[in-house]
Formats: C-alpha cells, sequence, structure tokens
C-alpha cells in the first residue's frame, strides 16, 4: 500500500506524468525553510544564477533536511519504491514582475541519465500559482518519444541552456501545477513542462529535488548523491557520508566549486535519444 498518496494518485502519476499537490510541509517547516533560503540568497547578492542554487543540499544542513524530509521521500517512494537516492537538487526562486521563466522542455533529454525511473519532488516554499510564474506541465507526455530541443541560451531562460522543444504547445494543452506553501507536486523526468514570468507583487520559491532509484546512472562524470532510503546496489554515484555541517561562508564556497564541476558535466552532456 502507498505510504502518502492513494491509490488513485499512484496511477494518476502513472498516466498523467505529475501528481499534486501532496501536502508535505507544516506551517513551521514551510517558515523554517524559506527563512534559511532568505538568508542564503541575501548573502549571495539578492538575486544568485541558478547555478549558485543548486546542489544545496550536500552543503546547507537546512537544505538536506528538506529534500530527505520524510513526507517527502514517502510520496517518492509511492512512485519510486523503497531504494531511493538525492540525484540533484535545485532552487527556483522567481522575484516580482521577474521576467524568468523556463522554456517547455523534457529533462531527459539533457540529464544523461540512463533510466527513466526519475522523479522530481517540486517543493513550494510560498504559494505557487497562475499568476506568480507556477510550473505548468503537458500531463501525458511523458509517454512520448523525446522530441526535439533546441538550445536557445536565452537570457531569461532558467534552464542551464536554454533548452526548448521544437514542438508548439497548445494552452489549453497545459495543466497549471498551483500549489499552497508548503505542498508539493510529483513529476517524471520526460514529461514537457515549463513555467511562465512571475507578474505578481509576492516572490515565488520552489525547490526541486530529483530523485532516482539506484540502478540509474549518469552519463560522463561521477557526482555525489545521498542514499536518501533503502540500499544501493549498484554503486554508480558517490554518496554523501553525512549530513553536511560547518560554517555558512565555508558551504557557500564550497558549493561553488560543486556546481561549476556539474555545469561542466551537463553542458557537455549529449541530448539522450529516446530516453
Amino acid at each position: 500500500m502507498p505510504r502518502v498518496l492513494s491509490e488513485a494518485q499512484v496511477e494518476r502519476y502513472r498516466e498523467d506524468g505529475i501528481v499534486f499537490p501532496i501536502p508535505a510541509l507544516s506551517p513551521a517547516e514551510v517558515a523554517r525553510f524559506r527563512d534559511a533560503f532568505y538568508d542564503l540568497e541575501a548573502r549571495l547578492g539578492g538575486k544568485p544564477s541558478a547555478r549558485q542554487l543548486s546542489q544545496t543540499h550536500l552543503y546547507f544542513r537546512w537544505a538536506y533536511d528538506l529534500a530527505a524530509h520524510p513526507r517527502v521521500l514517502d510520496a517518492v517512494e509511492d512512485v519510486l519504491g523503497p531504494d531511493i537516492l538525492i540525484w540533484t537538487v535545485s532552487i527556483f526562486p522567481k522575484h516580482p514582475h521577474d521576467p524568468a521563466y523556463i522554456s517547455w522542455h523534457q529533462d531527459g533529454t539533457y540529464w544523461g541519465l540512463t533510466s527513466t525511473q526519475v522523479a522530481t519532488a517540486w517543493i513550494a516554499l510560498t504559494d505557487s500559482t497562475v499568476e506568480n510564474g507556477g510550473m505548468r506541465v503537458v500531463a501525458g507526455s511523458h509517454k512520448r518519444p523525446i522530441l526535439p530541443h533546441k538550445e536557445t541560451w536565452a537570457k531569461d531562460n532558467l534552464l542551464s541552456r536554454g533548452q526548448e522543444i521544437q514542438v508548439d504547445v497548445r494552452d489549453e494543452d497545459a495543466t497549471d501545477v498551483v500549489l499552497r506553501a508548503g505542498e508539493l507536486s510529483l513529476h517524471h523526468v520526460n514529461i514537457i513542462h515549463g513555467s511562465n514570468p512571475n507578474r505578481a507583487d509576492g516572490r515565488r520559491v520552489g525547490f526541486a529535488v530529483r530523485f532516482v532509484t539506484p540502478e540509474v546512472a549518469q552519463v560522463g562524470e561521477r557526482v555525489t548523491a545521498v542514499l536518501a532510503r533503502g540500499r544501493d546496489g549498484y554503486h554508480h554515484f558517490d554518496l554523501l557520508q553525512e549530513p553536511p555541517g560547518g560554517t555558512v561562508e565555508d558551504a557557500i564556497a564550497a558549493q561553488a566549486a560543486a556546481a561549476r564541476r556539474l555545469h561542466e558535466a551537463l553542458t557537455r552532456t549529449p541530448p539522450a535519444a529516446g530516453m
């Protein structure tokens, strides 16, 4: 039996490639994690780049605690099974009236992973709405083959390469993933998704955790992962041995170096055909 999701929700994930909303955090937890992010954001100059906000779970204890939150892992276990690795983490803030957006894309195109046993938990640290640039998906599109993508490197695109599918998406085919702060969505690695700019007066902050099962490997550079639950019998990743500690200043420096290495690995990995 599922831990958090109903049987109907598990089936919805299989059929639609996404399930939401899933309650995850208490109001006190939302405040803790959101305030920790705001502190980090301020230390990084107020508007850090996406690269500066990647892999935070390996260096900041609050981010580790959020990525490995038991309620989050329970939901992920319902769709991936009992053996779960945290592969990567990204934080996606959008400031009021920010032009930043995410183009329509499929993650499986460029992540360089050898399997589709991959799910992203998108955790809302603020409300995520149509007005403030919440995520949008094309339900069921994870069942299609990987579509052709173009790397645009567009200035306001939050993706690493500005990658965008070369197929028009009709607005009526899009589903808006509306979440309250403390809720999450789970989506499949191959679902078509993106988001519009924030046209609201408040901030929108999403904390995205990418989970894989142990048989999944990454093509190219060997990276560090977290065994969040269960066992790893494949050893495709170097495992973090203990939760991060140390000073914020040391963590910022270490994260910057790791994010640079991951960015280099992702940008030189050829697109995966047919994942």
